[in-house]
């Protein structure tokens, strides 16, 4: 069996590649640059070079594979919904011309809402586009990513978690590592067919109130949720010189699960994984 794995130098793909290859499979890393892999890798792992919005790149990397375990990068140089629906549009040509028979695809909560969540809208459209291939199919509808904490570990230092998000509103949050488990497990089983939801929750939901408790308690420092207003994330992303789409494509992530939003999965025995964000944070941010 041959399982390509997209971004496998990220927060979960290389989670994926280490846990396929102590299953005793050869995957094959799929990445813009595959001279940017480990040297010691090649003893374990395949490399192909794949731009996810190159539908020839993506058709010729995927040649041959009969799972796939697929990320849809963000993109920094266009608008990030062109973006996603142009890398649809290549995966789901690549499944069907290539054959693939099952892929693994890492969504997230929110993309059952279809419109209205900003960048999460183009996962969404991901999740549309696989549905219509030939191959089985299971999006990971995953919670909010514990790792996203480290671009706030300055401020976090400093005492102050700010979020755009409802600081009192619980939400899934999850170790990437833990969704890498869901998904191996996904890409090595041959006992599903068809569509499925898998959700991947972390251990419990968590409101940023909760968060900064738990982050003063492990970190031992005070450390306070601040809520920030949507045109208070644009004036600072506007800082960074970002580009409107891509400004609002984060603006209305936040804005489209505090507005009108009820979870389509919820929490199970299946869904739920086992890593804390005290023994996260201890690890990480201490």
């Amino acid at each position: 069996m041959t399982i390509g794995v997209v971004t496998p130098r990220g927060n979960v793909g290389a989670h994926v590649l280490r846990l396929l290859v102590q299953a005793g499979e050869r995957p094959r890393a799929l990445l813009r640059d595959p001279s940017l892999l480990r040297a010691d890798l090649a003893t374990y792992v395949d490399a192909a070079a794949l731009d996810v919005w190159d539908g020839a790149s993506v058709e010729e990397a995927t040649r041959g594979l009969d799972a796939l375990y697929w990320v849809s990068p963000t993109a920094t140089d266009r608008d990030p919904l062109a973006a996603h629906a142009l890398a649809a549009a290549n995966v789901r040509a690549a499944v069907d011309a290539n054959g693939i028979e099952r892929v693994v695809f890492q969504s997230s909560v929110g993309a059952e809402k279809r419109h209205g969540v900003g960048e999460i809208d183009g996962l969404a459209a991901i999740e549309q586009e696989l549905e219509h291939t030939s191959a089985s199919v299971t999006h990971l509808r995953c919670g909010y990513f514990f790792t996203n904490l480290l671009m706030d570990a300055e401020s976090i230092r400093d005492g102050v978690l700010a979020t755009a998000f409802d600081i009192t509103r619980a939400m899934p949050w999850v170790a990437p590592a833990d969704i890498a488990e869901v998904a191996t497990a996904r890409l090595l089983s041959r006992r599903w067919n068809g569509r499925h939801v898998q959700a991947v929750h972390g251990p419990e939901d968590l409101s940023f109130r909760q968060v900064a408790h738990t982050l003063a308690v492990t970190l031992g420092h005070p450390v306070t949720a601040q809520q920030l207003s949507d045109d208070d994330v644009r004036s600072a992303l506007r800082q960074h010189c970002m580009p409107a789409a891509q400004i609002e494509a984060i603006v209305l992530m936040a804005a489209g699960i505090r507005e009108d939003f009820t979870p389509e999965n919820p929490r199970t025995y299946a869904t739920t994984t086992p890593t804390t964000l005290t023994s996260w944070a201890a690890e990480h941010l201490g």
